[in-house]
């Protein structure tokens, strides 16, 4: 084989190793679908973050499911979006301050209905149990850095693959230390934006955005779904200052589920998954006009 024969090759080959290392290459290709992701599992139906969530998104068609993570006192990643308990069980207990097997008497499903009594905060193994092959988790970190070490050990333990998982956290430092300690897995810097008082608009952030993607080494931006600060030209500049990708959340109706996807999100939280997918199933891809 000829020298440049051989180096024309092996720039192809590492090319396409690159791309395919993206969320959404293979569904640009194949002209797919976004991910749809339930949102703290299929949490419309019911109580979020619990194991009954879970496990009726998978049975709703949900490509991946999103979890909200937190220490118990006891070094235990337990699946909780606040960082109390009240809101859930009614019963006021710092997650940070309480041991795993406090946390575990708490009933988090009554709440949302009787049916659901008797739902436990789950750790993240008996999350990562529920994951069928081929499918997704979103762990969104709800601390800093510190937590990334104890996830790094339960991810070891979970048997479940590289691919599979995608780091997300509204803290720059979680998501920084999660690319120095967990480099082959994916990871989204999560921002909201907020509406300047005086003029009535968000403010997009723009150079805070690219300053943190770039600093936490971060794979893509999860952000907030408002289409009046995520616009095509918005995006286009963020990819050309190098977002490699974006994803959004959350999203529980057709039309802005359409609008991210013609502006080709790898992802899309919601509360909803059954219904998105089949929304998204039965309309076209069309980019939003300037």
């Amino acid at each position: 084989m000829r020298l440049s024969h051989f180096l024309h090759c092996l720039v192809a080959v590492t090319t396409l190793l690159a791309t395919s290392d993206t969320l959404s290459a293979a569904d640009k290709a194949a002209g797919k679908l976004p991910l749809i992701v339930a949102h703290r599992g299929a949490s419309y139906a019911a109580p979020e973050n619990t194991l009954a969530a879970f496990k009726l998104a998978w049975k709703r068609g949900a490509d991946g499911i999103e979890g909200d993570f937190f220490l118990s006192q006891d070094g235990h990643l337990v699946c909780i979006h606040d960082a109390d308990t009240k809101r859930l069980s009614g019963q006021k207990l710092v997650v940070n301050d309480t041991p795993l097997a406090t946390l575990r008497k708490l009933d988090v499903g009554s709440w949302k209905d009787k049916k659901f009594a008797g739902e436990r905060i789950p750790t993240i193994a008996e999350v990562f149990a529920t994951i069928p092959a081929g499918k997704k988790i979103f762990i969104e970190l709800k601390e800093g850095a510190h937590i990334v070490a104890p996830l790094k050990r339960a991810i070891a333990k979970s048997g479940l693959k590289e691919d599979q998982m995608v780091i997300i956290s509204f803290q720059a430092d979680a998501i920084a230390e999660a690319k120095r300690q967990l480099p082959q897995i994916r990871a989204h810097w999560l921002h909201s934006y907020k509406k300047d008082k005086t003029t009535g608009k968000y403010n997009n952030d723009f150079e805070h955005i690219v300053r943190t993607l770039k600093e936490t080494k971060a794979d893509g931006l999860g952000t907030k779904g408002l289409p009046e600060v995520v616009t095509a030209q918005f995006l286009d500049a963020l990819r050309q200052a190098g977002m490699q990708e974006f994803s959004v959340w959350t999203i529980n109706d057709a039309p802005t589920a359409n609008y991210f996807r013609a502006l080709n999100a790898v992802a899309i939280t919601t509360d909803r998954p059954g219904y998105l997918r089949k929304t998204l199933a039965n309309s076209t891809r069309q980019r939003p006009t300037p």
